[in-house]
């Protein structure tokens, strides 16, 4: 009898592995602030570097470890480099890794509540410590007509809030319309186009001097909907947009949505953290009229991607209008009525258990821990527009309310263009960059976990130092060389 051949790690190789692995991972948020912020490698150089077929036998852990240091390490962009200050934060902090490793580790997929009674309820327990700990509305919380779930993105929370909406219009499609602002991300663009409405029934609406919405257009544009015989269905507004971190007019746009009964969802997927400190939650003024709301703990509040918080008003609208019950899923604790099936709040059946991460952050940092955090990058991104606004090379675009500045030097697109391409080629740190009224503009978000003063210090003086060399270009070929031997 041919004896079976196990392939498995045993589990004492496991544990070795796993410390391992732990220790690499140390290492690797202890050396990331030396690493080349934005990745250095070419297009097709990581694809080049690995076997064209898979391996047919198995490979030693060693071996794979050492293909990670590399090939893979000088693949990654530093989203955790507390010099990454693109985009938006991306904080993995280590007990949130842990809570990822206990998740991946039990292996749970809990779409209903006898799948893993412990994974539905610390869920819905932890999101209604959220509602206190932001100072959401009370109604949010499971224990009144709403509740929370975990989406893995304000994407999907658009998603699945539009849905809300076409199905509380119960009208023809093709005669929905939804609004949201110029600057809103393009998420709820997207969301429009899966949930069916036609394109051009999406209503971009104009923006005031803070990249805010303007009110009065989206009330015209209503009407002037109406009087076409189109259906205002669901108006989404943002706390904190993509480009300016502007913040939308909540309690004017939540009226207006009142009066002409539009499902009101609210995005505020960074900003919305920083409601954890009190002195912030003005952000949320009116929120209290919203259908939906969502924020993204992965982004500023030191958990790892991916990890969206996302409430609704009245929870039977949403599960009324995702649910479905095929027979292989009917079961006791369902059909009594007394439980929470997630199935029914969001897009896939399966879900993780990414509470666990969520609940480790939480019970680790301990609110105050987390408002430190908050607070000190608000300082950080005020004391930076400082140095801009007191420096005549350069300009502030917006008025930052929070952590996100949006800075320009003097002198047009180009030399911003040069300027963002220089400092991100250099290795140092990563800025994004985006268009504000028509002009191309810096971003620096600052959020990370590790980052502190010095960071933003050492990364004004390297913008410094480079629009010195700019400013000065009597030709790009000359700027080059010159930035080239500067900052060797």
């Amino acid at each position: 009898m041919t004896k079976e051949i196990n392939y498995h790690m045993s589990p004492e190789e496991f544990r070795r592995r796993g410390y391992q692995t732990i220790d690499w991972i140390a290492n690797y948020m202890q050396k990331v602030e030396d690493l080349p912020v934005l990745s250095q490698v070419k297009p097709g150089e990581i694809r080049a570097n690995l076997p064209d077929a898979a391996p047919q036998t198995g490979e030693s852990y060693d071996a794979i470890l050492n293909d990670i240091d590399r090939i893979i390490v000088p693949g990654l962009t530093h989203w955790q480099s507390p010099n990454f200050f693109a985009f938006f934060p991306a904080g993995a902090s280590a007990p949130s890794i842990l809570g990822e490793l206990m998740s991946a580790g039990m292996g749970v997929l809990g779409f209903l509540w006898a799948t893993s009674p412990a994974c539905t309820e610390l869920e819905t327990h932890v999101l209604d410590w959220l509602v206190d700990m932001l100072g959401l509305p009370s109604h949010f919380k499971s224990s009144e007509t709403g509740g929370g779930v975990l989406q893995d993105s304000a994407c999907s929370a658009a998603v699945v809030s539009l849905i809300a909406a076409r199905e509380q219009a119960q009208a023809d499609i093709n005669r929905l319309v939804a609004y949201t602002s110029k600057e809103a991300h393009c998420s709820i663009e997207r969301a429009a186009k899966i949930v069916g409405l036609r394109p051009e029934n999406v209503r971009l609406i104009e923006v005031d001097e803070h990249y805010a919405m303007c009110p009065e257009e989206l009330q015209q544009r209503i009407e002037a909907d109406i009087q076409a015989g189109l259906i205002p269905c669901y108006l989404a507004a943002t706390v904190g947009t993509t480009s300016s971190n502007g913040i939308d007019p909540i309690a004017k746009l939540g009226a207006i949505a009142q009066e002409y009964h539009l499902w009101f969802h609210v995005d505020a997927a960074m900003s919305g953290t920083a409601a954890l400190c009190p002195e912030f939650r003005w952000i949320h003024q009116g929120l209290e009229q919203a259908d939906s709301y969502c924020f993204n703990p992965h982004k500023w509040m030191m958990t790892n991607f991916d990890c969206n918080c996302f409430y609704v008003k009245h929870r039977e609208k949403l599960v009324q209008a995702l649910s479905i019950m095929p027979d292989y899923l009917k079961n006791e604790a369902t059909e009594s009525g007394q439980v929470i099936d997630y199935r029914d709040w969001q897009i896939p059946l399966a879900r993780r258990f990414k509470s666990l991460k969520l609940w480790f952050v939480i019970r680790h940092y301990g609110i105050e821990g987390l408002q430190h955090y908050i607070r000190k990058h608000v300082a950080l991104a005020q004391e930076f527009a400082q140095w801009v606004n007191s420096d005549p090379r350069f300009e502030l675009v917006v008025d930052p309310p929070l952590n996100l500045v949006c800075f320009r030097l003097k002198g047009g697109d180009s030399v911003n263009q040069a300027l963002l391409q220089h400092l991100n080629a250099s290795g140092k740190l990563y800025l994004s960059p985006t268009r504000l009224n028509h002009k191309l503009t810096l971003r620096l978000s600052i959020g990370q976990a590790q980052t502190d003063r010095n960071h933003v210090k050492q990364a004004w003086q390297l913008i410094c130092n480079y629009a010195d060399v700019l400013i000065q270009q009597p030709s790009t070929k000359f700027v080059e060389v010159k930035l080239a031997n500067h900052f060797r």
